[in-house]
């Protein structure tokens, strides 16, 4: 994916700011000026951009749980804040980037201010050669056609520049969200579909019909349905049970039916994103999912939501086979990655 084209603007020197990184930093500093310009700001505070670096990494790092790598200090900078300012893994970005630009505490500030070392003047270095002071002074003068000048604590957006940022802005974004889901894909070989995980989904998706379609049938023909983490009784009532996620849904980001069991809703509050013991509880999980697909396939075997059993079981319409070892051999290594990825385990 390329930079789109200018006849008037040096696009290769912005090309070649991102053609070698070694951390997350270019990628969140280049969307916070995005956003900033867009919002009609050409000058703009570092405290500011430097806010919003941490507000855009927040959801992938405190609810994803992707790894960053060892050499990128975002991740453990949006730990620490969230522990220093008391906030939430899901809070509102907006809250997020209004607490870091007001706060006082003497921790955040440092934080914050750690970016400022290296970030604002090696984002331009593909106009100067030099060092972090050279780069500072030599970026006073908007004829190289820099990017940005730099001053002590805020950036002045080039004139020139700011009509191409504005106007091509959501191709700049995939760009840099292109690129960043390739950066962090290679730290996280086995953890899927990274792409979905660099930012907050604005809604999560329903799970009414997998409830209406594929486990009232279980329901109906059941009566009841034991919680296999409570081993408390659940009937077809709202109020009573979720539908929740095996491996969480923050690991998997998907909602396959292979990994959907009803549990007490009450339970299911506390539960969260904890990763259950495969030990404990994989047995109970296997049996009620095997009982289940094979109600549902009594009643209707071209249920759509049976196929999706067939990415664990390839040729499960031709033998029937339910194979416990293959959905085994599933689950576990799911569990067992996200557990390595900083997911914590339910309490016995």
């Amino acid at each position: 994916m390329k930079l789109p084209n200018s006849k008037n603007l040096p696009i290769n020197k912005l090309s070649s700011v991102f053609s070698s990184t070694s951390a997350t930093y270019k990628f969140y500093w280049f969307l916070a000026i995005l956003e900033l310009v867009e919002e009609g700001n050409n000058n703009i505070s570092k405290r500011e951009i430097f806010s919003r670096m941490i507000s855009n990494s927040w959801y992938t790092v405190n609810y994803f749980h992707v790894s960053f790598g060892k050499q990128d200090l975002i991740q453990d900078s949006v730990k620490a804040i969230l522990k220093i300012e008391g906030l939430k893994i899901n809070e509102n970005r907006n809250t997020i980037n209004s607490v870091l630009q007001k706060t006082t505490k003497i921790e955040t500030i440092k934080i914050l201010n750690h970016f400022d070392k290296n970030v604002p003047h090696w984002f331009i270095s593909s106009w100067f050669s030099g060092n972090r002071n050279q780069i500072y002074s030599l970026s006073q003068n908007f004829d190289h056609g820099c990017l940005y000048r730099l001053e002590k604590d805020f950036i002045e957006i080039n004139p020139i520049w700011i009509s191409y940022l504005q106007s091509n802005s959501k191709i700049l974004k995939d760009f840099c969200f292109w690129n960043l889901s390739l950066f962090l894909q290679k730290r996280n070989l086995n953890v899927p579909d990274i792409p979905n995980k660099i930012s907050k989904p604005s809604t999560r998706n329903s799970l009414a019909k997998q409830t209406n379609e594929y486990w009232k049938l279980v329901f109906n023909e059941l009566g009841a349905i034991d919680c296999i983490f409570t081993n408390s009784r659940l009937v077809f009532d709202e109020k009573k049970y979720a539908l929740d996620h095996f491996v969480p849904h923050a690991f998997v980001s998907h909602d396959l039916i292979w990994n959907l069991i009803p549990i007490n809703k009450t339970f299911n509050c506390s539960k969260g994103d904890k990763l259950p013991s495969v030990e404990k509880y994989f047995n109970d999980f296997y049996s009620l999912q095997k009982t289940a697909y094979e109600i549902v396939k009594s009643h209707n075997c071209k249920n759509k939501y049976l196929e999706e059993f067939i990415t664990i079981f390839p040729d499960l319409n031709y033998n029937n086979g339910f194979d416990y070892l293959r959905y085994k051999e599933t689950i576990q290594p799911l569990i067992t990655i996200a557990s390595n990825n900083g997911f914590s385990y339910m309490k016995d």
